[in-house]
Parts: C-alpha cells; structure tokens; sequence
C-alpha cells in the first residue's frame, strides 16, 4: 500500500513538472514571436532588407524544375530552417503552387 502511495505522489510530481515546464517554454515561444515580430517592424522601419541566403538560386532551380523535395532539402542545408518552414519559403518562391 505504501508503494501505492509513493507511486502516486511520484505520478502527481512528474504531472506538475510537466506542465509547469510546458507553459514556460510556451511563454518564451510567445516571447520570441513578439520579439521577432518588433525585430521585423524595426528592420522595415529603417529599410533594411535582409539579406538572401547564397545558394538561393540553387533553390530557385531545383523549384522551377520541379524537384521540390531537393529544393526544401538544399534550403534546409542553407539556412538551417525546419521542414515546414523550408517547404514554406519553397512554395512561396512560386505564388501560382502556393494559392
């Protein structure tokens, strides 16, 4: 009974961890999202543009020939995005595929 109940309290404790930790990287997500968007106001504010990765071209072709799986892969490569960021910046190099 005693291992009952020590089970339990250890149960309750990872469950509390868990969301406590859950809701703060969540924060910091909406954080950096706010950041990032103040960043993107600045930036456009001032007139910078940022700059191209090279090897966009590259991406350009694989995309224009049809190979969008080597065209999300070499973006990855380049800017080291995550899958759905990269198949993002690859369909909107072409605004016809990405309606």
């Amino acid at each position: 009974m005693n291992t009952l109940y020590v089970l339990l309290a250890l149960l309750a404790v990872a469950g509390w961890i868990t969301s406590t930790v859950t809701l703060r990287m969540r924060a910091l997500a909406d954080k950096a999202d706010l950041l990032e968007r103040r960043l993107g106001l600045v930036l456009d504010h001032l007139g910078i543009e940022e700059p191209e990765p090279a090897g966009m071209d590259e991406v350009r072709a694989l995309a224009r020939d049809g190979r969008d799986v080597s065209a999300i892969k070499r973006y990855r490569e380049i800017t080291g995005a995550g899958l759905a960021e990269a198949k993002r910046a690859v369909d909107a190099l072409d605004p016809a595929r990405s309606a």
